[in-house]
């Protein structure tokens, strides 16, 4: 199900920003259980994109997804992904937009993907030969151009192959094509910084805050490949799959076992989303 401003429909204005210039955010809502997962935390990010890129976003926008949000899920028998798409409206040529033009609100429902019930013990991944650039007013936001990660999965079709690492054009480890990183080392969290470029994702969050929250020493620093593979144990993480250990990478002499501490995360993951 689709709903475009609140009506159905799956079609939207040629002239609209968000298809011209990718000028907009979107979020993606695991749906489980007849639940929205992490729903406050998404909508808080959408906000401060919509911050970040002087979209002018108001409370009764808010609610209107919200409502719409709950429109879509009430007709939902299985578990899906919720897809919310905001963007700057439609607009005439040129990249200076008009002001005070009604957002485009997008909200559709898709079947949730089926991985394999083995990656939650560990996957095999890769390093992308695509690099992020640098930008630090679009860091963190999850706005609508991704043409990087685009380009980046596509370099590969190998089925077995889960996920791959991208890396920023100085060098530095930043996430996956469609999550974060997450490295053990020494009983220390570590996982990049998200100041430059990458995703600062809601799954990323909680898992943090929850380490936090158990006394682990946690740090957002810079990092580089080799962290990676001196690492004691590495995961990946988004709201859809949940926790993906790391268990080797292709190309690299190195494994990881499943473990302690990507287990305790996956263990007290279901208690945190319940009271996220």
């Amino acid at each position: 199900m689709i709903l475009i401003n609140g009506q159905p429909e799956d079609r939207i204005d040629a002239r609209d920003r968000g298809l011209q210039y990718g000028d907009g955010l979107f979020e993606t809502i695991a749906f489980r259980q007849n639940h929205l997962e992490l729903l406050d935390a998404h909508l808080a990010r959408l906000q401060r994109g919509c911050e970040r890129l002087n979209l002018s976003v108001s409370l009764t926008e808010i609610s209107l997804i919200k409502t719409e949000i709950q429109q879509i899920t009430s007709t939902l028998t299985n578990d899906a992904v919720i897809k919310i798409i905001l963007t700057r409206g439609v607009g005439g040529r040129g990249y200076q937009y008009a002001e005070n033009i009604p957002l485009t609100r997008i909200i559709s429902s898709h079947p949730m993907p089926e991985y394999p019930p083995d990656h939650q013990q560990g996957v095999d991944i890769r390093i992308c030969e695509q690099r992020l650039a640098i930008n630090p007013q679009l860091a963190g936001i999850k706005h609508l151009n991704r043409l990087e990660q685009v380009l980046a999965r596509n370099e590969w079709r190998d089925s077995h192959i889960a996920e791959g690492l991208m890396l920023d054009i100085d060098g530095r480890l930043v996430e996956g094509t469609m999550s974060n990183i997450l490295l053990f080392r020494n009983g220390e969290l570590l996982t990049p910084e998200i100041s430059r470029c990458g995703i600062d994702g809601v799954m990323r969050s909680l898992l943090l805050g929850t380490a936090r929250q158990q006394d682990w020493s946690v740090y957002e620093t810079q990092l580089t490949l080799d962290d990676l593979l001196t690492a004691d144990e590495g995961l990946l993480c988004n709201s859809v799959i949940g926790i993906w250990p790391i268990r080797q990478i292709l190309g690299q002499n190195r494994q990881w076992p499943h473990g302690p501490m990507t287990q305790k995360l996956q263990q007290w993951l279901p208690q945190a989303i319940m009271h996220a």
